[in-house]
């Protein structure tokens, strides 16, 4: 062989070994966020070609960012036990029992007796126990997440209908004042709904929590590879606790936005946040296997769904088409995320 054909030949092997900076840049948590921001500006440019000036409005993009601020507070604590390898299929349910619980008669008659902060605190007590029963038992009983959380999404919903009797709660109800309770949480600041700004603040203590703290770091080594974790000296079952609390909490937190916003409180509230939830963490860019994950990533797939509802929706579309709809862009976010694993393992 001559030389020339020998440096031909070396010069393709070099080309196929070279490898693909499009794959690379998808392979990084920018690279992801940013295919994400130029899907939603897609289906924004949808929705202003379908919808027209009521799509583009401010009251729109305030509408849009009030339907997507209950659910993503639920979507950042599921991104926690998601890269830390678990799931959460009670999300819903713990946020139905948590705004029951936090509206009986006697939790408002002491939020009148006190202040309304009691609410507040009863509703963050019942999300934490309710994900501290669900760390509990996946940490030190070994009873696999999907049981564990499924098994407390029949319970949760359950006791929510047996506290209520099947009734919707009202705030307010027999003369009791928790006026206070429903300004704090539907007041706005700088013209922007209360319940908006704590996504926000819930979001960015997220995104600080997990890359700026050893807890995060410690997430995501559990979730990467939990026998690893544990030579490294990471107390595994102690830290898988802990994220299921966290979500408890983030549930809690929602289930005061659902009660604020609607006055009411009901064991049917929070049907199908889990769908939600795993679909916009998902979409993301979180692995379900664990390990990997961003709160941007999260934020932007609830944006994205929640645009997606709002375009349905001012062009009178069905429930249904918008379930399907969402069925499939989840198999597509997951389909995408093997193809890039198969193509970093070759």
């Amino acid at each position: 062989m001559s030389q020339d054909s020998a440096r031909v030949e070396q010069a393709a092997l070099e080309t196929e070994r070279e490898p693909n900076r499009a794959l690379l840049l998808l392979r990084t948590s920018v690279g992801r966020n940013a295919g994400l921001v130029v899907a939603l500006l897609l289906i924004c440019v949808v929705g202003a070609i379908t919808a027209g000036d009521r799509f583009t409005s401010t009251d729109n993009a305030l509408t849009i960012m009030r339907l997507a601020a209950t659910i993503g507070v639920v979507s950042i604590g599921m991104t926690f036990v998601i890269i830390g390898g678990g799931i959460d299929l009670s999300v819903g349910a713990i946020v139905a029992l948590s705004s029951v619980w936090c509206t009986t008669v006697a939790t408002q008659q002491m939020a009148q007796d006190t202040h309304w902060i009691a609410m507040v605190v009863v509703a963050l007590l019942v999300g934490a126990g309710c994900g501290l029963v669900n760390g509990i038992l996946i940490a030190y009983g070994n009873v696999v997440a999907f049981i564990a959380t499924l098994a407390m999404l029949a319970s949760a919903r359950g006791l929510a209908e047996i506290i209520s009797d099947k009734k919707t709660q009202i705030l307010g109800a027999q003369g009791i004042d928790v006026s206070g309770f429903k300004e704090f949480f539907n007041k706005e600041i700088v013209g922007i709904d209360v319940q908006i700004w704590l996504f926000v603040l819930v979001s960015i203590a997220g995104w600080v929590l997990l890359n700026r703290t050893t807890f995060g770091r410690r997430t995501v080594a559990v979730g990467g590879n939990p026998e690893a974790a544990r030579l490294a000296g990471i107390n595994v079952k102690r830290h898988t606790v802990y994220l299921y609390v966290l979500i408890g909490v983030c549930c809690g937190i929602a289930a005061l936005m659902l009660v604020a916003r609607t006055t009411t409180g009901s064991s049917t509230h929070g049907t199908l946040y889990e769908l939600d939830a795993i679909a916009a963490v998902v979409i993301g860019g979180t692995l379900l296997t664990g390990g990997r994950g961003t709160i941007v990533g999260t934020v932007l797939g609830v944006l994205i769904f929640s645009t997606l509802q709002i375009i349905f929706t001012l062009n009178n579309r069905s429930f249904s088409e918008q379930q399907l709809l969402k069925g499939a862009i989840i198999v597509a976010a997951v389909l995408l995320q093997q193809w890039l694993a198969s193509r970093s393992k070759t």
